[in-house]
């Protein structure tokens, strides 16, 4: 698994658009979004919807998988 980040695409609402991710966070939001039943479209435009304005999408990816995580460790 590379450390790299790599641009990946996505569609929110009908628009593409591009996110730099590394493996471990791209597998991890996949991960997510299959144990969620949601397409990894429909889980990154609730990421996207909910974000502050100043936090980049793949920011906010990545902070929401961390959350996800952190929530099941501590049950």
């Amino acid at each position: 698994m590379s450390g790299r980040p790599v641009k990946r695409s996505l569609t929110l609402r009908g628009h593409r658009t591009s996110v730099t991710l590394e493996d471990a966070f791209w597998t991890a939001f996949r991960d997510i979004a299959e144990a969620r039943g949601l397409a990894l479209n429909a889980l990154a435009a609730e990421i996207d919807e909910a974000r502050d304005l100043d936090t980049g999408l793949a920011t906010a990816i990545r902070l929401y998988v961390l959350a996800w995580f952190r929530e099941r460790a501590d049950t």
